[in-house]
């Protein structure tokens, strides 16, 4: 039985036990980035809605109908490219 701290001490062990992961630091990073991005879409989406009980244009604007679903789109997009980012072996 080894423990955690048995495999820290073996460098040798360390780099094979990063070699065996899928994602690199870098896919986490853009990760990261991507989901600030859909944040950011789905912010510029956000206002108040029609209470009813008169017409509120403001609910057509282009900063909620265009603007924003395109830089969530962009940021679903990113995610998917972070997530498929080839990693880099030394």
């Amino acid at each position: 039985m080894s423990t955690n701290t048995e495999i820290t001490k073996k460098p040798e062990l360390n780099k094979q036990l990063s070699s065996t992961r899928a994602l690199g630091k870098m896919n986490f990073i853009l990760m990261g980035a991507s989901a600030v991005i859909i944040i950011a879409g789905f912010l510029l989406m956000l206002g108040s809605g029609n209470d009813g009980a008169e017409f509120n244009a403001e609910i057509f604007s282009s900063r909620r109908i265009v603007v924003g679903p395109t830089i969530a789109f962009i940021g679903f997009i990113a995610m998917g490219v972070a997530i498929m980012w080839p990693a880099r072996h030394k």
